[in-house]
């Protein structure tokens, strides 16, 4: 069979052949991708915007509105992920993050949004600095790798919990934590179950797009029941037929964000709130790059990968412009790994991801009709798959192990992030200097757990 020849400027440009593909797999490898994460779309708007949670809805961001920066933010950073590092990596607004935006800063913290959002900017351009002058490897080399893994296992933890929030399956408990719904007799139930139990079934099965098909069909279950219900089941066009499919974007909240927080906050508990932001998006970011090149064959032959400057650089940038644009801080999906398993090894695959991204920015009210319920369960897998590298931790160790269970139950149990990892990082501080191991601190560890010791010192003042 006679290989398909790249255009010669395309072929140069992205580098295809030299990388050992072709412009229709640099194609299928960007549906694929984008595919897998789509989800983002519906998704985004529900955690921003509250959606399902009664007590907070009114602090939310228009549906509309938040999808239209998610998919802005995600299509032109792709875009830039493909054209200036050529790489086959696609990003969006970060689950998890977007959940410490809504539910730490806005709903614990009391920030408006346009001060969260000042938060995630500020630690983007921190991101930035530490790119350019070469000091992301002092981070790097400062945090033990099993307190990164624990903080994003706590996070799939947070995530899960409001998943379950979302179906209406777990509420507030009295006497306890969180208990089971006294009332699991509703149809938005019985749609959320067939919702978890499809999609879990498609990821079983490793269907591309699972989290988008599982998404689609429990919606098209709900709007079946709420029309035959009167559209009693679920109000505001959620679960109903759209009257129209296409509609401009409104791009109402660009550029509404405020560096207030600091003076809401105190300085010192602002700075420890973006440190664990910062570490949260920045060490996600090089567990994904590195993991997703690694499959694709990418790294040299001492592990690394040609270009990473280019590729934080991006990704750095991205975080600033979620946060500039109230989508939320943006960042390297591991989902990519969709599109390189389809044969994508160059930038072309995101400049495909990136434009599928800007068209739907036109197609606001066929999202509008996805209930909380329908997205719940993909919160719940997206959950699992972020514990899947509980397994890696020593817990052996107790003076690891301690402060990696503190990390990951702190998070869900005070539905704070924040609170997680600096229980984590001033644990492992304070159990390595009583065991007599003080000198394998990093110096910088220290200073970022005093600013944390300060946090919850001061917060309980």
């Amino acid at each position: 069979m006679a290989r398909t020849v790249a255009p010669t400027g395309l072929d140069r440009f992205f580098k295809i052949s030299e990388r050992g593909s072709t412009v229709r797999t640099e194609i299928i490898a960007g549906l694929a991708t984008w595919l897998t994460m789509a989800y983002i779309l519906f998704v985004n708007p529900q955690i921003l915007g509250f959606i399902g949670i009664k007590d907070l809805e009114p602090l939310g961001l228009p549906f509309k509105q938040v999808l239209t920066v998610t998919a802005l933010v995600a299509g032109v950073m792709t875009l830039a992920m493909g054209l200036f590092a050529n790489y086959p990596f696609a990003l969006a607004a970060g689950l998890g993050l977007n959940a410490f935006v809504a539910f730490t800063l806005v709903a614990a913290d009391k920030l408006s949004y346009p001060q969260a959002m000042g938060v995630i900017v500020a630690e983007g351009i921190l991101i930035t600095i530490f790119v350019l002058t070469g000091l992301r490897e002092m981070v790097l080399n400062a945090i033990p790798m099993d307190l990164k893994r624990a903080i994003g296992i706590g996070i799939g933890l947070f995530i899960a919990i409001i998943g379950l929030v979302n179906g209406g399956i777990v509420v507030a408990g009295s006497g306890t934590i969180v208990t089971l719904n006294p009332d699991l007799q509703h149809w938005s139930i019985l749609v959320f179950a067939f919702g978890l139990v499809l999609t879990s079934a498609l990821v079983a099965r490793r269907i591309k797009g699972a989290l988008l098909v599982g998404i689609i069909g429990t919606t098209i279950l709900a709007t079946i029941i709420n029309e035959a219900k009167d559209l009693t089941v679920w109000g505001n066009g959620i679960a109903a037929w759209p009257h129209k499919v296409v509609e401009a974007p409104d791009f109402h909240l660009v550029g509404k964000f405020s560096f207030d927080f600091f003076s809401a906050l105190g300085f010192w508990t602002a700075v420890a709130i973006v440190i664990s932001v910062m570490l949260s998006d920045f060490f996600d970011t090089m567990g994904s790059v590195v993991g997703i090149a690694g499959e694709a064959k990418l790294l040299d032959e001492n592990g690394k990968l040609p270009g990473m400057n280019r590729v934080l650089l991006v990704d750095s940038l991205a975080a600033v412009a979620g946060g500039a644009a109230s989508s939320s801080s943006n960042t390297t999906y591991i989902e990519s790994a969709a599109g390189v398993s389809e044969g994508g090894r160059t930038g072309l695959t995101s400049v495909v991801v990136g434009l599928l991204f800007l068209l739907a920015l036109f197609f606001s009210p066929i999202a509008g009709i996805v209930p909380p319920e329908a997205t719940g369960p993909v919160l719940v897998i997206v959950g699992y798959f972020m514990m899947t590298i509980v397994k890696e931790i020593n817990w052996s160790d107790p003076g690891i192990g301690i402060p990696a269970l503190l990390t990951m139950i702190v998070m869900p149990f005070t539905y704070s992030i924040t609170n997680g990892v600096g229980a984590g990082f001033v644990s492992y501080v304070f159990v390595a200097v009583l065991r007599g191991r003080w000198k394998e601190v990093h110096p910088l560890l220290y200073a970022v757990a005093a600013i944390f010791l300060w946090y919850f010192i001061h917060g309980t003042v």
